[in-house]
């Protein structure tokens, strides 16, 4: 099992709209987060999430991102999280500080 922990910050005002577009995920993106075998969870501290994702390998992490659907979900959500100047989404990968149990490679 590969995990990756990652920070994105919110837009300010936008935790409703963000908390519901994943309440309402794309049948599309349940499907390939599926078929790579992509589990998540996020937590939210004020307008910071934490993102923590699992994946059979590192290669399942790589397929997911080279999907079709990935830019498409990663332009909607856009309008509710942070970008660069490019307006792409500010992914902050966060490294590993302490692994325990399953977690512990």
């Amino acid at each position: 099992m590969k995990s990756i922990g990652l920070v994105l910050k919110l837009r300010p005002g936008c935790y409703d709209e963000y908390k519901k577009r994943h309440d309402e995920l794309w049948p599309e993106m349940d499907v390939a987060l599926k078929s790579f075998g992509i589990s998540m969870v996020i937590y939210r501290h004020e307008d910071l999430l934490f993102v923590h994702e699992t994946a059979p390998s590192e290669e399942s992490f790589k397929k997911m991102g080279a999907h079709a659907i990935t830019p498409r979900w990663n332009k909607h959500m856009a309008e509710v999280l942070q970008t660069n100047e490019k307006g792409e989404l500010i992914f902050i990968i966060s490294p590993l500080a302490f692994a325990f149990g399953v977690f512990k490679e």
